[in-house]
């Protein structure tokens, strides 16, 4: 009777010896990780609670890893809200840290002064517009005619007629105060922006009073 070759089972032996005893030493938290997102872990294998799953995904990207990262941090969101508390508080005058970067620059400084210098129709647009709407809700229809049709168009165009001409003028006497000035470029919308606020909610604060001349020092000398 001829029987197998000696030694072919006790390789076979080995070589099963040797997968099992890989697959042990990978561990399943190991091979779940290396896995594709829809693989669903094979029975026998804990799944892990959902509770761990959502702490896993709430940890913070940019953590800070030192305590002297930490105090840096604090101290820089520290400084940014006394900024952003400084502006809201009305930008102290004259200290341009606190500006906006719209409100930088010789030309724009002129600019504010001189609409805060002199009364205009434009910030008289909200109080307005608001006793419009009321008149709206007379019950006489020939009345809202009037008001829809004739009043708010004329206030319209009132409002754009004065911001095209303040702001033409703003921006011919600051190119000849500060003609290499960089804050030139869309100081007309500026100007017709900061006319449309009332006097106390414009930001930077007023620095002249109505009345006042508007003309940099160094030009009125």
């Amino acid at each position: 009777m001829t029987g197998y070759p000696e030694g072919v089972f006790r390789r076979s032996s080995a070589s099963a010896d040797t997968a099992s005893a890989v697959a042990e030493s990978v561990s399943p938290e190991s091979t779940e990780a290396t896995q594709p997102k829809g693989y669903t872990p094979k029975k026998g294998v804990p799944t892990p609670k959902r509770k761990e799953s959502q702490q896993d995904l709430r940890r913070p990207l940019n953590a800070p890893q030192t305590r002297k990262e930490a105090y840096r941090a604090h101290r820089d969101r520290l400084e940014r809200e006394r900024g952003r508390d400084a502006r809201r508080s009305g930008a102290p005058k004259g200290q341009e840290r606190y500006y906006r970067r719209q409100d930088y620059g010789e030309a724009r400084a002129f600019a504010r002064n001189y609409v805060d210098s002199r009364r205009s129709i434009s910030e008289f647009f909200l109080p307005f517009s608001i006793v419009v709407i009321a008149l709206l809700f007379i019950n006489n229809p020939l009345f809202q005619v009037g008001v829809a049709y004739i009043i708010w168009p004329l206030m319209m165009v009132s409002l754009v007629f004065e911001g095209i001409m303040t702001g033409r003028t703003v921006k011919r006497r600051a190119s000849e105060y500060f003609p290499d000035d960089p804050s030139l470029k869309g100081i007309r919308w500026y100007v017709a922006m900061r006319q449309l606020q009332f006097r106390r909610l414009r930001l930077p604060k007023p620095e002249v009073k109505v009345g006042d001349d508007p003309t940099p020092r160094r030009a009125a000398r």
